[in-house]
């Protein structure tokens, strides 16, 4: 499917003409791709991939496109890979593993939109220290919320910092993401919204380290749509 989205992509975008009937994108275990027509029998023998991937070609920028034909790609592997899990009878600790394995992996909209590269780079001029340890920002918190204050804390001398992490997570134990409601951890990024002070997962919210850098005001979803629905 990677090969359909980049190598192959001339090909790709030839054969998904929107003038046909709904069509799908389909990857093999023999690394080949095909386009063609969803599956007739009803239900699926597996999970069908995102339905009608030709009809949006020629309303939407070339990469665009890619971009979201990358994401339900992505959805759809989770969810053969998922079926084939529940059918073998996978227990909790088998899904987590499968899960694990699978995240291991870039997905198809990283590498077909490049960030595969740009968070390689990331970590290589990173070395030993995160960068945003030492750059302030009101916003960012490699370390987790600040009770008092948004801004990002002093960088601690190595010989103070196993016991400062210990601290922290004492202090921010109880801090919860106003998306997924999960409780705080020191070795996750988190972002604060402007608007309404919540913290919140830079991965519930899909914001990265490096993104977050060039946010001035940062508002999350809830925020940000209700702006919208004013009047």
């Amino acid at each position: 499917m990677i090969k359909a989205l980049t190598t192959d992509v001339e090909e790709f975008y030839q054969q998904c003409d929107p003038e046909k009937e709904n069509l799908c994108l389909y990857g093999y275990p023999n690394e080949s791709w095909e386009v063609n027509l969803p599956a007739e029998e009803v239900p699926p023998e597996l999970p069908e991939p995102a339905l009608g991937i030709n009809f949006a070609r020629d309303g939407m920028q070339e990469k665009d496109w890619l971009s979201l034909v990358a994401v339900h790609s992505d959805a759809w592997l989770l969810s053969v890979a998922f079926y084939f899990g529940a059918r073998f009878g996978f227990d909790k600790n088998d899904r987590k593993r499968l899960f694990n394995m699978t995240n291991e992996l870039p997905t198809i909209f990283e590498v077909v939109t490049g960030n595969v590269k740009k968070q390689s780079k990331e970590k290589s001029s990173g070395g030993n220290h995160s960068s945003n340890k030492s750059k302030p920002n009101s916003k960012l918190q490699q370390r987790g919320p600040e009770s008092q204050s948004k801004f990002t804390k002093v960088p601690q001398p190595k010989d103070e910092e196993e016991g400062y992490d210990e601290e922290d997570e004492e202090e921010h134990g109880e801090t919860l993401c106003g998306a997924c409601g999960e409780n705080y951890a020191s070795d996750e990024f988190w972002i604060c919204c402007d608007i309404c002070e919540k913290w919140f997962h830079g991965k519930c919210v899909k914001i990265t380290p490096a993104r977050a850098e060039h946010i001035k005001q940062y508002k999350c979803p809830t925020c940000s749509s209700n702006k919208r629905s004013r009047p």
